[in-house]
């Protein structure tokens, strides 16, 4: 008996189980796209736990929520250096065709062959890359970090982006770049097919609220 009540006492003494505030939550983890819509061409394809892009141009977007003040991590394999693709962030509204986030959001860019404003990492032709950390047709990670009206891109782990709005962009050179202009600091995300002959393989899309600590350097 005497055993008993320690046990018992021990287990009410212990702190509960409790989910860390810096667990990530999977927005897709292979098995499903429930939450998933898309616009535009051409599509994605589930394929082996993977999504793989077809044709194009389209996004698959997340539509349960918007997201800010977290990181989104994000798992992605390219075919060849010049495949292209991107994580669209700050999508002001739910979108019903694939430019309004090109022109309202930011585009976070995976293109490996592209100029250093057109780089992976980059927020696309807005911003240039501090580093160029892309491993072309390998494994790659790319993590955002949404905190207010900064930016932060890091591609495995080396930061390629850290903007904050109100910061100097470059000129716009071509009708088909963003607009410029202040975006929210909530959004919807999605992730862009581009084209044929533009493959890219996502292995997880993550997300996690953001902790003090985070990309403070």
């Amino acid at each position: 008996m005497k055993t008993l009540a320690l046990l018992i006492a021990l287990a009410v003494a212990a702190p509960a189980q409790a989910q860390s505030p810096g667990d990530w939550t999977p927005l897709f983890d292979g098995e499903t796209t429930d939450g998933w819509k898309h616009v535009g061409e051409g599509t994605f394809a589930l394929e082996d736990s993977l999504l793989k892009t077809k044709g194009g141009m389209g996004l698959l977007w997340y539509a349960p929520r918007k997201i800010g003040n977290a990181q989104i991590r994000v798992v992605y394999r390219t075919e060849e250096a010049s495949s292209n693709s991107g994580v669209f962030i700050r999508i002001p509204e739910r979108p019903a065709e694939p430019w309004m986030p090109v022109h309202r959001g930011y585009e976070v860019q995976i293109n490996d062959a592209a100029d250093s404003s057109h780089t992976t990492g980059v927020l696309y032709s807005l911003t240039e890359a501090k580093a160029r950390p892309g491993r072309p047709a390998e494994w790659s990670t790319v993590t955002i970090t949404l905190d207010g009206p900064r930016t932060a891109v890091r591609v495995n782990g080396t930061k390629v982006t850290d903007y904050t709005e109100g910061d100097p962009v470059l000129k716009r050179e071509h009708e088909w770049e963003p607009e410029r202009g202040p975006r929210p600091e909530r959004g919807y995300i999605g992730l862009q097919n581009h084209g044929d002959g533009d493959t890219v393989w996502f292995r997880e899309v993550s997300v996690r609220p953001l902790s003090d600590s985070e990309d403070n350097d």
